[in-house]
């Protein structure tokens, strides 16, 4: 318990080294790339994205001018109309309506638009970032928490949501609004316009201080959510365990901590984006203030007309309403640029297991396989030291050896979940790094303790290995490991639905389903990794004698610790300290004087 402990520990500490904030060169990497995949996601919507861009012109180009009405009417319409003139009144009040209109036309087109747009980016990446994270090899998924992965497609991919569906919206409404109306103050009135951009140079430099002050904040919620969403898979995938050792009050307690943090590093954020907005409002009021007092001096001095004051103050609230939705937008974004750090970080790690550059086809394989000067190691500490093996076509071989002896390495290397760092391994003579995964996996299979069910039928989850298999197939292959007797007695047949990992059925029951399931896919090569270790005594006879019908004319490697496994090996291998310390036929192990008739006599007294 202790130990697990530790190991929970080390990985959040790596989760947080993980997500700790980076400055300096680091925020310039990170920002350019997640600018880019934005824009990778963005270039085959090129069309719906300037079709996008033109209406938000022509919506902000509506709204500005209105003001311009109001200008008019004042100015001219009510002087005319004094007259008995009332086209100018009648040209404000029809042009006022008209842009209205359109107005209102353009912003509907365009948040249609622009919602798709956004749909389909987001689908795009969700796609993209599932597939990739289902190519990159099991060293990433082993060092990478499901919990890490899960926040990136859920989460983060929400941040960008928010962005995209609302908040970028009104950032280009606000942006296209505050350059416009900018240059319309300086038509209409130079130097009411130069205190007004007066005052955007303490708004730039407040703007600059909390984008420097957000970003770092919304880094530490995107790391903070990804911890407390690790704690609750692993919480919720080991509840038996859970349960089991009263580890509730542990969770709570290391639950609280996470939240706390996410708590507090969102609450920070948040008063962040408070301080902006306040700040930013307070010095747009000023502005407003001293533009009306020095505008009205110019009116009554008879230097500005009143129509053009009122459309100055219009403008001014326009001005400033935007940006308080920038400051909005902002907070937005800085959330939504942290969360798409974390995705582009996922999207740029590379499979430690590639595919080959110039791939070998291997149509028909026998199962030969060869090991010639292999070694590897974990972060520097070698588990096999040059290690040699050669296993003809057919022959089934045991593993044996104490925890930490190399075994599960050595399946690992077999299947080419890992290269090795020296060294080749064979199969038919031909390298594992020149097949393409999917050739490899189709001549080569693994089967673990846990056998692992997807939630779905029993017939899908036996066609796993071949998805066009007829129901013929399935039932065959059922029948052929002792599946079919459990089956029969269903309801639904190999229609019942296993549920979520096959909780519906019973260990023995998975393995045999995980059995049948590779006598269909019919492979040259099958390594079991502990596979009957989970059973009893009964469930493991049942699979022992499927095993038998499994692995005939096969070849196979068989990682144990239950030595009645083991039986049904041509030959054991006894492994310590990644080297091969015995080798040879079952019979003739026990027999001796060594290692193996010593675990051997071990187990026989157990059973007595």
């Amino acid at each position: 318990m202790l130990q697990e402990e530790s190991d929970l520990a080390a990985d959040w500490r790596g989760i947080a080294k993980e997500d700790d904030t980076v400055t300096g060169t680091g925020n310039l990497v990170l920002a350019g790339r997640s600018r880019r995949l934005l824009l990778d996601l963005v270039r085959p919507y090129r069309k719906q994205a300037v079709l996008t861009f033109v209406l938000i012109l022509l919506d902000n180009a509506a709204k500005v001018s209105l003001p311009l009405f109001v200008a008019y009417g004042l100015d001219h319409g009510i002087s005319q109309g004094r007259q008995g003139n009332w086209a100018p009144m009648v040209h404000t009040v029809v042009g006022f309506v008209a842009v209205t209109v359109c107005s209102g036309v353009t912003t509907f087109c365009f948040l249609r638009a622009s919602g798709s747009l956004s749909q389909r980016v987001l689908f795009d990446l969700r796609v993209r970032a599932f597939q990739h994270t289902q190519k990159l090899s099991v060293a990433f998924h082993e060092k990478y928490t499901s919990g890490k992965v899960v926040t990136r497609l859920t989460s983060d991919i929400e941040a960008l949501q928010e962005l995209l569906e609302g908040a970028l919206n009104e950032a280009f409404g606000a942006i296209l609004s505050v350059v416009t109306i900018a240059i319309l103050l300086v038509w209409l009135d130079p130097m009411l316009a130069s205190i007004v951009l007066l005052g955007f140079v303490p708004l730039v430099l407040v703007t600059r201080w909390a984008q420097r002050r957000q970003r770092a904040g919304y880094r530490r919620t995107r790391g903070a959510i990804a911890r407390v969403v690790v704690q609750f898979v692993e919480a919720m995938s080991g509840m038996r365990a859970v349960q089991a050792f009263r580890r509730e009050a542990r969770n709570q307690e290391v639950l609280g901590t996470e939240d706390a943090e996410y708590q507090r590093a969102t609450t920070t954020a948040i008063r962040g984006i408070g301080d902006y907005v306040g700040l930013s409002n307070f010095i747009g009021k000023l502005t407003t203030v001293i533009v009306l007092l020095v505008g009205a001096w110019q009116v009554m001095e008879g230097n500005l007309a009143i129509g053009v004051l009122a459309a100055y103050l219009l403008y001014l609230d326009q001005f400033y309403g935007p940006l308080d939705e920038l400051a909005q937008v902002f907070n937005s974004y800085q959330s939504a640029a942290a969360a798409l750090e974390k995705i582009s970080g996922v999207l740029e790690e590379e499979p430690s297991v590639a595919e080959p550059a110039d791939p070998r086809s291997l149509e028909k394989a026998t199962g030969a396989v060869r090991m010639d000067q292999v070694w590897f190691g974990y972060h520097d500490i070698c588990v096999l030291p040059e290690f040699d093996l050669d296993i003809p076509a057919g022959q089934v071989v045991a593993l044996v050896g104490a925890t930490g002896a190399g075994k599960s390495t050595l399946a690992k290397l077999l299947t080419r979940f890992y290269d090795p760092s020296g060294g080749t391994i064979t199969l038919d003579g031909v390298d594992l790094r020149r097949l393409v995964d999917a050739e490899l996996r189709r001549h080569v299979v693994m089967v673990t303790q846990e056998a692992y069910l997807f939630s779905g039928t029993i017939a899908d989850n036996i066609r796993l290995g071949r998805p066009d298999a007829t129901d013929a197939e399935v039932a065959a292959a059922a029948r052929a490991v002792g599946l079919d007797v459990f089956v029969d007695q269903l309801p639904d047949g190999y229609a019942t639905d296993v549920r979520t990992r096959g909780g519906r059925l019973s260990a023995g029951q998975r393995q045999l389903v995980a059995f049948a399931r590779v006598f269909l896919a019919d492979p040259a090569v099958i390594v079991l990794d502990e596979a009957t270790s989970s059973l009893d005594i009964p469930g493991e006879r049942q699979v022992q004698h499927a095993l038998e019908t499994l692995l005939r004319d096969r070849t196979a490697v068989i990682i144990a610790h239950r030595l009645s496994t083991v039986a049904i090996a041509d030959r054991v291998l006894v492994l310590d300290g990644g080297r091969i310390v015995e080798d040879g036929a079952p019979r003739e192990l026990i027999a001796g004087q060594g290692r193996f008739a010593g675990l051997h006599a071990a187990w026989r007294d157990s059973l007595v």
